[in-house]
């Protein structure tokens, strides 16, 4: 259960509804999951929902890659609603079944594209041990460019906002969905 009301669209203030209504017009086409949470606070609701939008439909990484950042993100932070959301989107994007679900599980996965293994990798050992080593990130951005590490980490950056959100308010997950990560 959401441990912050939900805001019925009647009692949205005018700070809210122009938030409530970008959203809705853009390419997410509602507000759900974190983004209600986010609309109590419509400042910072307008500015994430934009970094968002440029994270999710306008990076320089193709979708595969960003979807994988968006998953290993997601179950870094173990974000049911988030693996619920982008799982499906990942293996829709050309992402192996395979690997999807040892990301879940926590395992190694076995990736066949050197730039999904590279991008892993990278991830990986940032959340880890919070730095990038100097081999690991030659070889990211080999497969990705300096424009798609960038971008990669805001990705990552902007989904662990995404899934702390989810976290620390409880974000539900749609009626009949099966908790990814339940111990």
């Amino acid at each position: 259960m959401l441990r912050i009301p939900e805001i019925p669209p009647e009692q949205l203030t005018p700070e809210q509804r122009k938030v409530h209504d970008a959203i809705v017009s853009g390419p997410r086409g509602a507000v759900v999951g974190p983004l209600k949470v986010w609309l109590h606070s419509p400042a910072l609701a307008e500015r994430a929902q934009a970094l968002g939008a440029f994270c999710r439909y306008h990076s320089s990484l193709p979708k595969r890659l960003s979807e994988l950042a968006i998953l290993i993100t997601g179950a870094h932070w173990r974000a049911g609603f988030e693996w619920f959301v982008h799982a499906p989107e990942g293996i829709a994007a050309g992402l192996d079944p395979e690997a999807v679900e040892a990301i879940r599980v926590g395992a190694q996965p076995k990736f066949s594209r050197s730039d999904e293994a590279a991008l892993y990798d990278f991830v990986r050992e940032l959340y880890e041990t919070r730095r990038v080593s100097e081999p690991t990130y030659r070889r990211a951005e080999k497969e990705l460019g300096s424009l798609g590490l960038v971008d990669l980490v805001g990705i990552i950056g902007y989904y662990g906002l995404i899934s702390m959100t989810i976290n620390a308010f409880q974000v539900p997950l749609p009626v009949g969905a099966k908790e990814p990560f339940a111990d």
